[in-house]
């Protein structure tokens, strides 16, 4: 399957997916009954990359510890007000092996549904959880080692980050709960010990095993196996992981893909390992504080940065897009996020306006209604991002010009160009402000001096005709309200 320069990912909450279906079917649903119909519908939209998550084997450990929370019990009943046990099966990062858990059909629906996946040009993405484990993964009593040893004093002045297990060999240990630098342990897992190159190696083998069963992996919080990272964090100094790892297992699955969740300025680091994509929180984070400048500074990184980040509005760990912008500003975040170089990343329910996040410990989803309007613009944003300039073009970043001497609304613009190899291209403009504003855009077309121009908007109605030369010199003038965007098709008329 060809890849387009700047593929599409969707994200699919596998168990809550499921929970929905069978309620339908009026019977626990499986990965077999998944209708064609839902994954055509997929492949239509134009993405390239289906992300399932959590469809690996979990245990009972965890899912106790996810059902008696007091915390985590009240932000999950705030999410279903009718909650039950049987909504509660557990974190899907809470993994106790990597074959797909039992309740969703096994590997072998797996393995048809990744068939049927790229029967319609889908590739397959899944989980790779590097830095934990449930506390009952066969690993706690067959290779106790593999995971962060504590004391029993540690143990009594931080029941947060340890905890009491009990090997094969009916030795008690105190072993370290799952955790980055900065927050308690989550109490559903246990820190894996990456100082130890055993379980490196044994890592190494769970990612080759994986890699025989998608295209691709998600790895949660990527960057807490860093050496640098984990020395923070543990006090010791690992030898280096992901470069090998990566290594490996393209050696075994060439082109397979690797996508880092990754936080605190490492995307570069991450990159340069190996990864093919970093989560660009930055971005996102900058565009909730809804300051053009900051923006506009971001998309000036290097080509070849920009091209391996992941761009996304929301998923399974942050709020609701809907619920965090509001929805003028909501629309204009999506044109920028979306129609900028990167693997674009969106979210199950993003597309129809869900407002409530879901937890990965929870498999179902409250029922919402339809933003209407909402989905009406992604259905328009999604027809531009399946135009081949966006998904294999050239991006570069234009500079907006005040309109008259003392407007300073110039400021809140973003513009930027699409060009294709044919000698298709596409404006992009933004106002990301609160304020009407108004500005010039110069083209730097040179080819168009001379001739008249037709733009034409693909994400609205607008159409105009303009002198070229005009365009080249002066600029396109822009006098557009709060939140306002524009996507033209530039053509010689």
């Amino acid at each position: 399957m060809a890849t387009p320069r700047y593929p599409a990912l969707y994200q699919l909450n596998t168990r809550v997916w499921l929970t929905d279906l069978g309620r339908r079917l009026g019977r626990a649903a499986t990965l077999d009954d998944i209708p064609d119909e839902a994954l055509d519908r997929i492949a239509a939209l134009g993405f390239d990359w289906v992300w399932l998550l959590s469809v690996w084997q979990t245990g009972l450990v965890a899912r106790a510890i996810s059902r008696s929370n007091p915390g985590w019990r009240q932000e999950f009943a705030a999410t279903l007000p009718d909650l039950t046990d049987d909504d509660i099966p557990g974190s899907g990062f809470a993994i106790t092996g990597y074959d797909v858990a039992t309740a969703l059909g096994g590997d072998g629906a797996l393995a048809r549904l990744r068939g049927r996946l790229r029967a319609r040009g889908l590739r397959l993405m899944l989980d790779f959880v590097p830095n934990h484990t449930a506390p009952d993964h066969p690993w706690v009593r067959e290779n106790p080692g593999f995971y962060v040893q504590g004391t029993p004093e540690q143990l009594a002045a931080e029941p947060h980050n340890y905890t009491r297990v009990t090997g094969r060999d009916g030795q008690p240990r105190v072993l370290a709960y799952g955790r980055d630098p900065y927050f308690a342990g989550w109490p559903d897992t246990l820190q894996l010990d990456y100082a130890n190159p055993a379980l490196q190696d044994a890592q190494v083998e769970v990612l080759r095993k994986i890699a025989g069963q998608c295209d691709g992996v998600r790895c949660d919080m990527a960057m807490l196996v860093l050496p640098e990272v984990f020395e923070r964090t543990w006090g010791r100094r690992p030898g280096p992981f992901w470069a090998r790892a990566i290594a490996a297992v393209r050696q075994a699955v060439p082109g397979f893909c690797f996508m880092a969740e990754v936080y605190w300025d490492l995307e570069w680091t991450m990159q340069e390992l190996g990864f093919d994509y970093a989560y660009d929180k930055r971005l996102y984070d900058r565009l909730r504080a809804g300051d053009a400048g900051p923006v506009r500074d971001h998309l000036r990184a290097e080509p070849a940065y920009q091209d391996r980040l992941a761009r996304f509005l929301e998923n399974h760990d942050e709020p609701r897009a809907a619920a965090t912008f509001p929805p003028a500003q909501h629309q204009a975040a999506a044109v920028v996020t979306y129609l900028t170089p990167g693997l674009r990343f969106l979210h199950q329910g993003q597309l129809e306006g869900r407002r409530k996040r879901i937890s990965p410990h929870l498999g179902r989803a409250p029922d919402e209604p339809v933003d209407g309007l909402l989905q009406e613009f992604y259905g328009r944003l999604l027809a531009v991002l399946r135009d081949p300039v966006v998904r294999d073009g050239n991006f570069r970043l234009l500079d907006c010009s005040p309109a008259w001497d003392g407007n300073g609304s110039a400021a809140g613009f973003i513009a930027w160009l699409w060009s294709g190899a044919a000698g298709e291209r596409l404006l992009m403009v933004v106002n990301y402000s609160p304020g009407q504003g108004q500005c010039y855009v110069r083209l730097p077309c040179g080819d168009l001096q001379g001739r008249p121009v037709v733009l034409a908007d693909s994400l609205g109605t607008a159409r105009y005709q303009r002198d070229g030369t005009d365009l080249v010199t002066r600029g396109l003038y822009l006098d557009i309200g709060p939140w306002a965007y524009h996507a033209f098709a530039v053509w010689p008329g």
